[in-house]
């Protein structure tokens, strides 16, 4: 039995579900449940892979509240739901980056997500260092993660590292580093969504967000 850790870039997968959504003509897919998700994915790594942790990547996107209102709170409903399900979340931010438009030349207010990129690296490697899985699933489509893949095979050339392309995503250089890559269907999001509500252990419901 192989230990299969999985690292969701949520970035990556947030456009993707949107876009999913959308292919679904307007299916629910942003209420997903994570664990299930991943779990789909055990027989065609092979190897009697079971799921072990799963690490949820994400940034609070403060600077949309005045844009839609209520984005934290449903941000947060749908991270304490994932929480309950033995989902670990870990939280980045959102950096405000000025720009300067090419056609008019005034400046613009920007906001780029900060520290995912790196906290999957460090992620991925402290896994594998510490032993704590034999392999490594990625959940993403970006080739910024392309180095950390690339010293994780350097220097444990005996785990295998893979990747599973949310939908509509794909990187060539992803696909040519990991011991396998999936592509994950837009039908897969909207069969695995979490219960609605989602009860906790101590009878609070958690409602899904409206157009989720």
């Amino acid at each position: 039995m192989r230990r299969v850790s999985f690292l969701v870039d949520g970035f990556n997968l947030y456009h993707s579900l949107k876009d999913a959504s959308r292919a679904l003509g307007g299916a629910g897919t942003r209420w997903l449940d994570l664990r299930a998700l991943c779990s789909l994915y055990r027989a065609q790594i092979g190897g009697g892979a079971q799921v072990g942790e799963v690490y949820y990547f994400t940034s609070p996107a403060d600077h949309m509240e005045q844009f839609s209102p209520g984005t934290i709170e449903r941000h947060n409903a749908y991270l304490r739901a994932l929480r309950a399900t033995g989902v670990v979340v870990e939280l980045g931010k959102f950096k405000e980056k000025r720009r300067r438009c090419v056609h008019c030349g005034e400046q613009m207010i920007m906001h780029e997500e900060k520290e995912t990129d790196v906290a999957i690296a460090v992620r991925l490697l402290e896994l594998l260092w510490a032993d704590k899985c034999d392999a490594v699933a990625i959940v993403s489509g970006d080739s910024d993660l392309s180095p950390a893949i690339r010293e994780a095979k350097r220097s444990f050339s005996q785990r295998d590292v893979y990747c599973l392309f949310p939908f509509g995503r794909s990187s060539e250089e992803l696909r040519m580093l990991a011991a396998a890559t999936f592509k994950i269907k837009k039908e897969r999001y909207h069969e695995h969504q979490l219960p609605d509500p989602y009860v906790l252990g101590d009878g609070t419901r958690i409602a899904k967000p409206a157009g989720w």
